[in-house]
């Protein structure tokens, strides 16, 4: 796959630039902001990593060098870990709620020159994490709030950084895509660390064709394509995010949702109604026990009614996974089956079983 230059789309960089250029208003990323969902289109999306690509670059950001990334799911979050691979550098995500010693040990595992936070909060961890930790040079912020009176050296807003892009591309307008166009496929796209559970955490270098193939054959696997919807509500260090809320969003174009917070994920995910749902094993076994409590709660015709055509759908999925024909029966009261037991019963208890296990999932 080439882009309409030629160049092969073996970067993520690269596959935004496409995007932008053929599916320009198409949404790309939304947040919502004081209960309002804020949308960026894919062009959006490449000119705000842009301007914090060359604001990195004017204060001296070199190939190889590392961007501590940390907060919440944020639309600026995913901008500077495409801006630091569009500069031939690697972002290195942090888990929001890690606590200084953890930080502090992965900024420096990492040699992390640059971070960009989300908020006081964890501007404050990294101004902390920066005493031990020599190399970290810059901390960028991308929510002002309660940090307009900190004068700490080399910290800075996302604003006064995308001001100093805006600056440099006056005098070197094609600086951005000479560097993006010299990133390629076996260079490091990011690390991601594991969550230190068992040890010291450890990093995982992964090149952009390792994930581009990946989210390739996932995407191609299940039909995901521009028109889909995904919440990104995980968090943005776990593997598994980078997979679905950016490397697979970027090789698809689908549109991903960030929630206001921790605490409006349930509402926001009813409002958004996404096509595609990604859950580590956690939420689906708490999706299935609540189900299962609900079923034992009910009055025993319609356990009766649940239990006959959960077990017609395992079978049919049993066969139709080992390549069978389904037999005659089967495909008779498959309709009847999903109107009685998921269509109708879903126009009320469904969201709520779905909200609460959600909720006992992610709080836990």
């Amino acid at each position: 796959m080439t882009s309409n230059a030629g160049s092969p789309l073996d970067t993520f960089p690269k596959l935004v630039r496409d995007n932008a250029e053929r599916l320009p208003r198409h949404v790309a990323i939304r947040e919502k902001d004081l209960g309002i969902w804020q949308s960026y289109t894919w062009r959006d999306y490449l000119e705000r990593s842009r301007r914090i690509a060359l604001g990195l670059a004017s204060l001296g950001f070199a190939r190889g060098d590392k961007t501590a990334i940390i907060g919440d799911n944020r639309p600026e979050l995913y901008w500077a870990t495409l801006a630091t691979q569009a500069l031939g550098g690697v972002p290195v995500p942090l888990y929001q709620d890690s606590i200084e010693k953890e930080l502090t040990y992965i900024v420096e595992h990492a040699e992390a020159r640059w971070a960009v936070a989300e908020d006081q909060e964890q501007v404050d961890k990294l101004l902390r994490v920066r005493e031990q930790c020599p190399r970290l040079e810059f901390i960028v912020y991308a929510d002002a709030r309660g940090l307009r009176a900190y004068s700490e050296p080399g910290l800075l807003s996302l604003a006064e950084l995308e001001e100093r892009g805006e600056k440099l591309a006056l005098g070197q307008p094609t600086y951005f895509e000479d560097e993006l166009g010299r990133g390629g496929r076996e260079d490091t796209a990011v690390i991601c660390y594991t969550s230190g559970t068992t040890g010291a955490p450890k990093g995982a270098m992964l090149s952009y064709r390792n994930l581009i193939e990946m989210a390739r054959i996932a995407t191609e696997r299940e039909g995901l394509g521009p028109a889909d919807e995904a919440l990104a509500y995980l968090p943005m260090a776990w593997v598994g995010d980078h997979m679905l809320s950016y490397a697979q969003a970027i090789v698809a174009g689908f549109t991903i949702n960030c929630p206001e917070s921790a605490d409006t994920v349930l509402h926001d995910l009813k409002e958004i109604g996404p096509t595609y749902f990604f859950a580590p094993p956690r939420i689906w076994e708490n999706l299935l026990t609540n189900v299962m409590i609900r079923i034992e709660d009910a009055a025993w015709p319609k356990r009766r009614l649940t239990r006959f055509f959960l077990a017609l759908a395992q079978e049919g999925e049993r066969r139709r996974l080992a390549g069978q024909p389904l037999p005659l029966l089967t495909r008779l009261l498959a309709p009847l089956g999903y109107l009685l037991v998921f269509v109708v019963p879903a126009l009320m208890p469904f969201s709520a079983w779905l909200s609460s296990s959600l909720s006992s999932s992610i709080t836990a």
